[in-house]
């Protein structure tokens, strides 16, 4: 009887370190995060530039992933359109806890690892979602399916994110919860628009103006 007891007392502490490391977030090893904060103007980040700048601020703030080139995961319309899918480097990508959401840009718009679990903020902290209160499950994407622009003549990115009183973003779902059983419901980057682009029509439809943030280096 001695001898498991010995064995499991000493492994007792190498359990506990392991836990330790799983527990504590590592943002210098971080290269995906959503943003714990909006831009204060709903969806008006300044255009695709303002939007890169928060991120990178948030990134640098957190601690040992400034040194990064991040990028938020946005598309635009109109002359000059870009998918977002194009402007966030390739792969793979972790969050804050070393947790690898998707290994490529394939894996990322097919069966990645991309859940309410998993899309943290750059702090290590999960974000709310269908259920709790205040939902914020609906992030700033304006994009398809498949991470590219819109074509159509309607506004799916709040006038390319510089408006916060016209137009409409297209959402995601962090958690890849919605009303409905439906493929739309469960996308985490393309389930419905919001009502409008104010910090109010934004959290009208279960959001906060957060950002997808993906590090391109």
């Amino acid at each position: 009887m001695t001898i498991p007891s010995i064995r499991l007392w000493t492994a007792l502490p190498l359990v506990a370190l392991g836990l330790a490391c799983t527990a504590h977030a590592d943002p210098g090893g971080m290269s995906f995060f959503v943003t714990s904060t909006g831009s204060g103007k709903g969806a008006d980040f300044g255009g695709l530039a303002g939007a890169d700048r928060h991120c990178q601020a948030l990134a640098a703030a957190a601690g040992g992933a400034g040194e990064r080139t991040w990028r938020a995961y946005l598309s635009t319309q109109g002359p000059g359109a870009v998918d977002a899918r194009s402007r966030i480097g390739r792969g793979p990508w972790q969050n804050a806890k070393g947790v690898v959401v998707a290994r490529n840009v394939e894996e990322l718009h097919g069966e990645n690892n991309l859940n309410k679990e998993t899309a943290l903020t750059e702090k290590g902290e999960v974000v709310n979602g269908r259920g709790d209160q205040p939902n914020r499950h609906d992030i700033l994407t304006g994009s398809q399916p498949d991470g590219t622009a819109y074509a159509d003549a309607a506004d799916h990115t709040c006038r390319n994110w510089t408006s916060s009183t016209e137009g409409s973003a297209q959402l995601g779902h962090h958690d890849r919860l919605g009303l409905r059983d439906d493929a739309a419901s469960h996308s985490w980057n393309s389930s419905h628009p919001s009502r409008g682009c104010s910090d109010e029509g934004l959290r009208s439809t279960g959001g906060a103006g957060l950002l997808y943030c993906f590090a391109a280096n």
